[in-house]
């Protein structure tokens, strides 16, 4: 057999040479089209832009076109063909903040009016005055808080429902001295009983209360407490008895302890004992009956302290700081009702508000003796525990425990 050339069948076909050839059932199928990728055809070398015969070969690109959103191909099925030029994505977290610096300016803008208008309402007292032999400054903040029985405000009415007489004038009946250490110790409250028998100022000894009803009292009363203490004070304030009465009712009243019962028309007080809460005309008879106790002055300090811890640790309790229908009237009824020293503002006032919201120490000067001069019962200090409980309130240390005069 000859051999076949190239590209011929490997058996002839039926028919011989020339003869066509029948395609088969699976021959005859169609071949699949193949699409040719068209040509890029070169843009034209001239054209015209808007009216007039541009130059170069390049691409008519569109003026001022929008950049497509990330995202975007164009197509129908996306969306973004729809959106305005200029269009943003919203952002929630964007607004929470504009929402969240508003309040913030806000609250700014009243902290700062409420400052100013309560600054101004205070009413200011030259009290703390230079002299020659004061005491240095020392660590930590001292306070002299003084309450008076001052009816300045009282109706007739009111004198008679909180049963405070009708004397004329100004006497103190409450002297306590607050140190609030500079670091994280625990603030001390000193009771200094009224009938404190002490040097007074060119007045030779008398009582301590004394020195507030001789003239320029409210000067001679701190030049006395830091004579006899040698710590230099650094806050003076005052509060009669109206100031006092509004205090107690615009924090909705305070909740005291009493040891025991205790009846005092002269006071206008029937207490039962026991926890209770007590509005401010009843607070008020209180902290002025002498009622119990062998020793009525001593038990009256006593139950000051008690008194004024209690007060100050609701006012600055975070839901009468954070509540403004008892922070308000909390504030404006305190501005309206002491006085203070002229370098005491209302930051001053809250800084000891915090102060006393934490676990005060409460004590009274150590007692030495009571004797009777000059046909008056006075209180002698225990000189050296005094000394002893003053020293260590100067270095901005704890009194030790047996300095203190009692709890």
């Amino acid at each position: 057999m000859p051999p076949r050339a190239a590209g011929q069948p490997a058996y002839p076909s039926p028919g011989g040479p020339g003869t066509p050839v029948r395609q088969s059932v699976s021959s005859r199928r169609e071949a699949p089209v193949r699409e040719e990728t068209p040509r890029e055809v070169p843009p034209p070398r001239g054209g015209r832009v808007y009216g007039k015969a541009r130059s170069g070969s390049s691409p008519v690109k569109p003026l001022n076109a929008p950049p497509a959103p990330p995202g975007d191909s164009g197509g129908r099925g996306g969306g973004s063909a729809s959106r305005m030029p200029g269009w943003r994505p919203k952002r929630p977290g964007r607004l929470i903040v504009r929402i969240l610096a508003g309040l913030v300016v806000v609250l700014l803008i009243l902290a700062v009016g409420g400052y100013f208008m309560i600054n101004s309402r205070l009413t200011k007292i030259e009290a703390l005055t230079d002299y020659e032999g004061r005491p240095a400054d020392t660590p930590g903040t001292n306070w002299l808080l003084v309450g008076s029985d001052s009816r300045a405000g009282l109706t007739a009415a009111q004198r008679k429902k909180l049963a405070t007489g009708k004397a004329v004038g100004r006497r103190t009946d409450t002297m306590m001295l607050l140190h609030i250490p500079e670091g994280d110790g625990r603030p001390t409250l000193v009771s200094l009983p009224r009938d404190s028998y002490v040097p007074i100022d060119g007045h030779g000894s008398n009582k301590l209360n004394a020195a507030y009803a001789f003239q320029g009292g409210q000067q001679l009363l701190p030049k006395t407490v830091e004579q006899v203490t040698g710590l230099r004070l650094d806050h003076y304030m005052e509060i009669g008895f109206g100031g006092f009465v509004g205090i107690v009712d615009a924090i909705g009243g305070v909740e005291i302890n009493v040891k025991q019962a205790i009846k005092d028309p002269k006071a206008g007080i029937n207490l039962k004992k026991g926890l209770q809460t007590m509005d401010g005309g009843t607070a008020l008879g209180y902290v002025r009956t002498r009622a119990t106790g062998a020793i009525p002055d001593l038990e009256r300090t006593q139950r000051q302290r008690q008194f004024f811890s209690a007060v100050v640790k609701k006012a600055a309790s975070p839901g009468v700081l954070i509540n403004p229908f008892t922070s308000v009237p909390l504030a404006l009824s305190a501005a309206d009702s002491v006085s203070v020293g002229e370098e005491t503002g209302a930051f001053d006032l809250l800084s000891l508000g915090l102060a006393m919201g934490g676990d005060p120490v409460t004590t009274v000067v150590p007692i030495g003796s009571l004797p009777t001069i000059d046909g008056q019962s006075v209180v002698k200090w225990d000189r050296e525990k005094a000394l002893r409980m003053f020293e260590a309130l100067a270095q901005d240390k704890p009194v030790p425990e047996d300095a203190l005069g009692g709890r």
